[in-house]
């Protein structure tokens, strides 16, 4: 069993299958290590997020290796044992029929005998990987992935099986269906199948039906504070995002560049994970329905506010800034960075889901984009304000050549020295595929591999670069999966993650290498 360091505050644990992985999760999660944020198991590997500041490596050793030995000694446990109600109507169930030598009825069967497990989630929220099912179902993916798979369906791929909680794209084989709703942000907690549960799926000819979802909390409308005169690139609510919810495949989410979303709740007065507007680019302006005090921070570019008689003046970002009603404030384009944002005295308002108020573009979570006529009202929450100026660091320019730290690791041993170099020794671009999901760069030299096949799913974390085929990096940044299939050559540490965040489409990033904390290198069978 190895431990590897992944960026600055996580460690993967290699316990080398999936029963292993399984076991170590359970055990690290009973025994409630210090310094253990979060733990998240996938096919073969354990990733561990800590507060290094507070880590006991010793402890989290030694308990992973009970973990990985009761799994030796087959003694894991089977957790609450779920039905789940299907009818064996999928459009590819005479597909997999064929593939497998079987005919349909003979698939059914074996599909609904099994006791499934789930070994992990990811992919999307309230998805869970099953496993435990007959070896003889194992069919590949479709060889071209759907664009849309309703909510409900039961599907087939590799060893594993699973139900798609919601309607969204997938390459798996479709076998049926069930109207078991698998995920509900109403619910405590919200993903049905978990980690540990066993799983049946029940052969039927008609589903049962299911009473829609409560309704959540609705305190009632709101007097508007604010009000989206205009909304032309993406602006969305933020807060520093969701914890603990990756065992329902729920990534942290929160703010692309969290430095100057706090700096923005500071000047206010604002706790600093107070709900704020994040715009990407410019075109934003709202007016104000009452007296506010905001601040703007993050990307460089024109501030504008505009009193009731029709006068604009431009105003400083970095600090406070009175708005008397009916007055506006306008964002133009930015001229450095890429993200701004706008903070209100009191904190956005929103709805809540899974405890946070971020929109989540990958999960599907929080509040929808601001649009044109949306009502902004206040939580209310503002505490005392900072009078100062906090101006925060220079951003890069489309023209500028940005260094960024990354820290070795955990998958560097499959791109050797020459893929190392290929990373380390050149030049990057931003492009514009770059989004809340992931950065993506593209240099000269692609980086090769130095050893052949697939990775298992493993857990991933924001600043992990990920290496596609292709050879051209991406960089997961806020709203990444939970998990990834891709080896990661590196993780950009997380100061420099926020720098990253804003650097445009087209500008020019160098990556060094820096050493993991001590905390990350002291780490059992990793040489590095």
């Amino acid at each position: 069993m190895r431990f590897l360091p992944f960026g600055t505050d996580a460690v993967l644990i290699e316990a080398g299958d999936l029963g292993a992985a399984m076991a170590v999760r359970a055990a690290l999660v009973a025994a409630g290590v210090p310094g253990v944020t979060e733990v998240t198991s996938a096919a073969q590997t354990v990733l561990v997020r800590l507060r290094p500041e507070l880590a006991d490596l010793d402890r989290l050793r030694a308990v992973a290796a009970q973990g990985a030995r009761a799994a030796h000694a087959g003694v894991a446990a089977l957790g609450e044992t779920i039905e789940i109600p299907v009818r064996y109507d999928g459009r590819d169930l005479a597909e997999v029929a064929a593939l497998v030598s079987l005919d349909v009825d003979e698939v059914v069967r074996r599909h609904s005998a099994a006791t499934y497990r789930v070994a992990f989630t990811g992919f999307a929220p309230g998805f869970a990987y099953l496993t435990g099912g007959d070896a003889v179902l194992a069919v590949p993916r479709r060889a071209t992935p759907r664009t849309q798979v309703p909510a409900g369906a039961v599907a087939v791929a590799g060893p594993y099986s699973a139900v798609y909680p919601r309607a969204g794209a997938g390459g798996w084989q479709l076998i049926g269906r069930t109207s078991t709703p698998l995920w509900s942000t109403g619910a405590t907690p919200p993903a049905l199948l978990r980690p540990g549960h066993g799983v049946r799926f029940v052969a039927v000819d008609e589903l049962p039906a299911v009473a829609a979802p409560a309704p959540g909390e609705d305190r009632g409308p709101a007097a508007a504070a604010a009000r989206v005169l205009r909304a032309a690139t993406p602006a969305l609510v933020q807060d520093l995002g969701r914890s603990g919810a990756a065992d329902s495949g729920v990534p942290p989410g929160g703010a692309m560049d969290r430095e100057a979303f706090r700096r923005a709740n500071r000047l206010v007065g604002n706790p600093p994970d107070a709900a704020a507007i994040e715009v990407a680019g410019g075109g934003f302006a709202l007016r104000a329905e009452r007296a506010l005090v905001v601040a703007v921070t993050g990307a460089a570019g024109p501030l504008t506010r505009t009193d009731v008689g029709g006068r604009p003046c431009d105003v400083p970002a970095d600090e406070a800034v009175a708005l008397d009603p009916g007055e506006t404030l306008a964002l133009g384009a930015p001229t450095r960075g890429v993200y701004r944002y706008v903070a209100l005295r009191g904190g956005v308002d929103a709805r809540a889901e899974l405890g946070s108020r971020a929109t989540d573009v990958l999960s599907g979570l929080g509040p929808d984009p601001l649009r044109a006529g949306d009502a902004l009202s206040l939580r209310g929450r503002a505490v005392a304000a900072t009078a100062a100026s906090a101006a925060g660091r220079a951003l890069p320019s489309a023209d500028d050549v940005l260094t960024v730290r990354v820290v070795r690791g955990p998958r560097d041993d499959w791109f050797g020295d020459d893929g190392w170099r290929a990373l380390v020794g050149q030049e990057w671009t931003v492009t514009t595929q770059s989004n809340r999901v992931g950065i993506r760069l593209r240099g000269a030299q692609a980086i090769g591999r130095c050893r052949p096949g697939e990775l298992p799913s493993e857990g991933m974390v924001r600043g992990a670069i990920q290496v596609p085929p292709d050879g051209a990096p991406v960089v997961f940044a806020a709203d990444h999966p939970v998990t990834g299939g891709y080896p990661v050559i590196a993780t950009v540490t997380a100061d420099d993650m926020d720098l990253l965040a804003q650097a445009p489409a087209g500008a020019r990033v160098r990556l060094r290498a820096v050493a993991p904390a001590r905390a990350h290198t002291d780490t059992e069978g990793d040489a590095r």
